[in-house]
């Protein structure tokens, strides 16, 4: 192919890749849990851990973290609704459950340093709400003793809205 024909067939590609940006949307539109869907899940977490004997605090945020919920049972301590909140929000920003996080994030571990970010909270008990391959947002329990009962309570919310939000 002579240079003359290549010069012309590169910016023809250029023009082509131009118009397509140029085409797409400056918006796009994101789905995120109601009130209501959020208030039932926070529900059904804390109905789990009162069934396994556990006082707790559970909270829900939309997909940027964001607060929606919280609740704290009468005697779950003073510091699982925060503790709660940091859980859901780890789990809503990182984009995966803070179970997995925490072992990603050990000492010695390249990914370690995460743990001085304000707000992380690596231990087990936050999990997202996923939806047709969206995050919806996420759901963290505290005060159940381990982040293994922790996240079962999280993941009965879960499953009370799993029906309702498929699409």
């Amino acid at each position: 192919m002579n240079v003359t024909l290549r010069r012309a067939v590169m910016a023809c590609s250029l023009a082509m890749t131009f118009a397509a940006a140029a085409a797409e949307s400056p918006t796009f539109t994101v789905k995120l849990l109601t009130t209501e869907a959020a208030l039932k899940a926070a529900q059904a977490a804390l109905a789990k851990c009162r069934k396994d004997g556990f006082q707790t605090a559970v909270a829900v945020v939309d997909r940027a973290g964001v607060v929606q919920v919280v609740l704290r049972d009468r005697f779950a301590g003073a510091h699982t609704p925060d503790t709660a909140v940091g859980k859901a929000w780890t789990a809503a920003s990182f984009r995966q459950s803070t179970a997995v996080l925490a072992g990603e994030t050990q000492a010695g571990k390249s990914m370690s340093g995460i743990r001085q970010l304000p707000r992380v909270v690596a231990a087990g008990g936050g999990l997202t709400v996923e939806a047709g391959g969206s995050v919806l947002g996420a759901i963290g329990v505290s005060g159940a003793p381990g982040g293994e009962a922790d996240e079962a309570c999280a993941a009965a919310g879960v499953k009370a809205i799993a029906d309702d939000i498929e699409f």
